[in-house]
């Protein structure tokens, strides 16, 4: 495949991670609202959870990426994201009201919650930014170059799902058809990533 090609892909990708990112950031709110409130305790908490999860993330993608990085890893990490994002549509209400009932305080209740609904699969999208870096850079020369770009459109990324998802899909649609929209793209992210990296692996033989 041209690097060129591979180029474009990997900058849709990382622009995709850092809009979804930021999108259940957004709603972690919203999630947590209906049993703990939406005091600045509860978007501490989430703030929080999402600034560790993502720091695990770069650690890991950033280690994960000095191993034979390719794009069918780089796939897996989307797939992953999407498969650990489940738990949050399917069983949130219960697994809050659970701890709701345990946890009496609502700042350790929101900041338990949000690490079991949040941590995992926010540090897997966290992964996908240090690995877009190693799958782009040709030359120790240009790396700065190369990470600059990458997070300049990761974060554009973010920016726009912070804008889109705050001014109109939450009054658009449900919380639970965002998420669910999200799990597609994923999903479809990471199925062009995998088919794409088999596909250069082929033609290289």
């Amino acid at each position: 495949m041209p690097k060129g090609l591979q180029t474009i892909l990997v900058m849709i990708l990382a622009f995709i991670a850092g809009f979804i990112i930021m999108s259940i950031e957004l709603l972690g709110g919203r999630i947590l609202a209906p049993y703990f409130g939406s005091s600045i305790y509860v978007w501490g908490s989430v703030i929080t959870v999402f600034m560790l999860s993502l720091s695990v993330g770069y650690l890991t993608g950033g280690k994960l990426s000095l191993h034979k990085p390719n794009l069918v890893t780089y796939g897996t990490f989307f797939g992953g994201a999407a498969v650990l994002l489940t738990p949050l549509i399917l069983w949130a209400n219960p697994i809050m009201e659970t701890l709701f009932l345990q946890i009496e305080d609502p700042r350790y209740g929101s900041l338990v919650v949000s690490m079991i609904l949040f941590f995992i699969p926010t540090s897997i999208l966290g992964m996908i930014a240090p690995y877009s870096v190693r799958l782009l850079v040709q030359s120790t020369h240009g790396s700065g170059h190369v990470a600059g770009k990458l997070y300049f459109i990761s974060t554009l990324g973010s920016a726009v799902g912070t804008l889109a998802t705050s001014f109109y899909l939450v009054l658009w649609f449900e919380v639970n058809q965002i998420l669910i929209t999200m799990f597609v793209a994923l999903v479809a992210a990471g199925c062009a990533a995998i088919l794409t990296g088999k596909k250069f692996q082929v033609e290289t033989g």
